[in-house]
């Protein structure tokens, strides 16, 4: 519902600046309006406020088109499933454990049958995650 709200101020402000716009302009091209240093920061601002509702109205939209559902986002690890950052992860475990592979092989054992179904980066990232968290 807010989203709507803003459309419609945002189209309602937009027309109503479009016009005031249009009509200064025309006013001052015909000769009515003498052109002072008023009517030209006059000018500049009606562009200035037509620009940004223009900008914000349509990145509104764009906003509401795009939206996403946090089920349909990717993680970062799925997005980055390759051979070498899975054994980047691994061996940055490995250091953190002091070159320990045995305690790694054995964390990430433990995290796959914890969480069955996940990506194999995940598992070592969690286990570099959970790690952190109990050093702090």
């Amino acid at each position: 519902m807010g989203n709507q709200v803003v459309i419609i101020v945002g189209t309602f402000i937009l027309l109503l600046t479009g016009l005031l716009l249009g009509y200064v302009l025309s006013q001052l091209v015909l000769g009515y309006l003498a052109f002072n240093l008023l009517t030209f920061f006059g000018t500049i601002s009606l562009i200035l406020i037509f620009g940004t509702l223009y900008y914000v109205l349509f990145w509104q939209l764009k906003r509401g088109q795009t939206r996403v559902l946090p089920a349909q986002m990717p993680t970062r690890l799925e997005e980055q499933e390759t051979p070498e950052n899975q054994n980047h992860l691994k061996n940055k475990l490995i250091s953190r454990l002091n070159g320990d592979v045995t305690a790694a092989e054995r964390l990430i054992e433990q995290a796959k049958q914890n969480y069955p179904g996940m990506p194999e980066n995940w598992y070592s990232e969690r286990v570099l995650d959970d790690l952190d968290r109990d050093t702090r």
